[in-house]
């Protein structure tokens, strides 16, 4: 397992200043292994609600729990919600001696419930899947190819890789939905999260897909949002601005792992993504989520218009805006829409990131930039 340094950082920064942190994301990401190496060294007490001990320990929790002293860790907090009542009153004794952390895999009920019952007294701690940051620069290709749950990365092999990636996509369906309370065949679910596979990079479009599938469009989007709340899928939104021209107004949708992405399209290693139409935008999809992890910006938008003028990642930097567009290919060049995107949008900034190994200016405001060098770009954006 890697260290993970600027997640346990961010981690002891929001256990210092609030009463309870919320450290969430998908099942399987490393959220219980990133909590163990925060809390070595450090007095803990431990509970894991999915443990039939732990439940028992709690049954009177407000007493268990008001005696405990340093951390306080609630695994899968979302088995027992009545806990978040109880830790609102808790976090309201200024007496108290605990500092709270609960991890969560169901962050629709995490947040829908700490909103509810912990307003002003939480903070939301993100976790995904090892970036690049973590993995080394020069794994980016096994990273893109198998995407970066912390299992799919590790195993001894591609084929090892995809059966993890295959039980985990079957476990997702069968159990972590049904857990939710969501009455969603898996079959169903599968089907849709397959489609939305092959619509990966592209724009939304809620009608076609209930064509497809022979839903409606209330049915569809609701299942998008699903997929999009327990990080599955980001739906990255339009940038509007009054430009005098038409622009695209529906998001585009990405998987958020790649390597989740490969196993729905039964893409076991680099030769067959390398051969396949999705290629490019299983690439674009792999970049921008690496971007985003890297460089954290508050927001982050696309842009397009009807007129084919088009950004691939836009985001706003200490009160400047810089641009992002994704190239597979080894020599990329500057095209038009880049050159538009500069001028209409006001970019201090263009990088086009691609997978070669080079780093050059193709332009005062353009620079060429290898995906391999991503970390070196949020150090000198600081």
């Amino acid at each position: 397992m890697f260290d993970r340094p600027d997640h346990l950082k961010h981690l002891a920064t929001a256990v210092s200043r609030s009463p309870i942190t919320a450290l969430l994301g998908p099942r399987q990401c490393g959220k219980t292994t990133l909590a163990r190496m925060f809390s070595a060294g450090q007095a803990v007490t431990w509970f894991d609600l999915e443990s039939p001990a732990d439940r028992q320990r709690l049954q009177n929790p407000e007493l268990m729990l008001g005696m405990a002293q340093g951390l306080v860790v609630l695994d899968e907090i979302q088995a027992l919600p009545e806990l978040f009542n109880v830790l609102r009153v808790l976090a309201d004794r200024t007496e108290s001696a605990a500092r709270f952390l609960i991890l969560g895999s169901a962050s629709p009920v995490l947040i829908r419930k700490a909103s509810e019952s912990l307003a002003g007294r939480v903070e939301f701690v993100e976790l995904n899947g090892f970036d690049l940051r973590e993995t080394g620069e020069e794994a980016w290709r096994t990273l893109w190819v198998r995407g970066g749950f912390p299992r799919a990365f590790l195993a001894a092999s591609d084929a090892d890789s995809l059966a993890w990636r295959e039980g985990f996509i079957r476990t997702f369906l069968e159990r972590d939905i049904p857990q939710l309370g969501i009455t969603i065949p898996a079959p169903a679910m599968r089907r849709f999260w397959t489609m939305l596979a092959h619509y990966h990079g592209q724009y939304w479009s809620a009608a076609e897909l209930a064509r497809a599938m022979g839903l409606s469009d209330k049915t569809v989007r609701g299942y998008l949002d699903l997929l999009t709340g327990i990080y599955m899928v980001r739906q990255l939104q339009p940038w509007h601005e009054n430009l005098g021209k038409r622009q695209v107004k529906a998001p585009k949708i990405y998987l958020r792992d790649s390597g989740v992405l490969h196993g729905l399209l039964n893409l076991p290693d680099w030769h067959s993504l390398a051969a396949h139409p999705k290629v490019g935008a299983s690439w674009e999809g792999f970049v921008i989520e690496q971007v985003l992890q890297v460089l954290r910006p508050t927001d982050a938008f696309f842009w397009a218009t009807q007129n084919g003028a088009e950004l691939d990642l836009l985001f706003c930097h200490r009160g400047r805006r810089y641009g992002v567009e994704v190239k597979f290919n080894e020599a990329p060049k500057i095209a038009r829409a880049q050159h538009i995107a500069l001028s209409d949008l006001g970019l201090e900034h263009l990088w086009i990131i691609y997978p070669g190994p080079h780093r050059y200016p193709a332009h005062d405001r353009i620079t060429m930039w290898p995906v391999g060098e991503l970390v070196e770009l949020a150090r000198e954006l600081g």
